[in-house]
């Protein structure tokens, strides 16, 4: 698939998700907490699905999914959006060995060599972000979580259209 094409179907996810995300919770419809689907194979399967797309879109984007993963989460489950962070962690963590290993032979970890401040940087925020959001936990109502990962996504839509052109 083109880069150009493969950026504009990445795009037209995002605002999906987005747009999902936001309905979500502007609407009120995150109280409910019910799954699309109900226990079963259909869960499993559609489970099996969402997976598997998931880790083909982040496997040609090098990255974890967790921008699909959580939406994905909350809406096919029906599990509350800090629970589905962590669970997005948890499910991201094979994800991103093999993306590890497939991109490890590659010149891609240049850019890691040539960033090196910049990564390190990122990973004390990171580290330091975790622990915040760990004090906060319980402190932050879900429909401003969900509203924020619905602007986050559209954030990613915009830039991901503006890469595209």
């Amino acid at each position: 698939m083109p880069r150009t094409r493969l950026n504009q179907v990445i795009m037209v996810l995002l605002v999906g998700l987005a747009v999902v995300m936001l309905s979500e919770s502007w609407l009120g419809l995150h109280d409910s907490g019910a799954p699309l689907f109900e226990g079963g194979p259909t869960r499993i399967v559609v489970g099996l699905l969402a997976g598997f797309g998931i880790g083909t879109v982040a496997a040609l984007l090098g990255v974890a999914g967790g921008e699909l993963l959580i939406p994905t989460i909350v809406l096919i489950y029906g599990i509350d959006i800090k629970l589905a962070g962590s669970l997005s962690l948890v499910v991201s963590l094979p994800t991103m060995i093999v993306g590890f290993a497939r991109y490890s032979g590659s010149d891609a970890f240049a850019v890691l060599k040539a960033e090196r401040p910049l990564f390190r940087w990122m990973v004390v925020g990171s580290i330091l972000g975790a622990g915040m959001g760990g004090l906060l936990l319980g402190l932050v109502p879900p429909e401003i979580l969900i509203s924020g990962l619905g602007v986050i996504l559209l954030i990613s839509a915009v830039k991901t259209f503006k890469h595209a052109h």
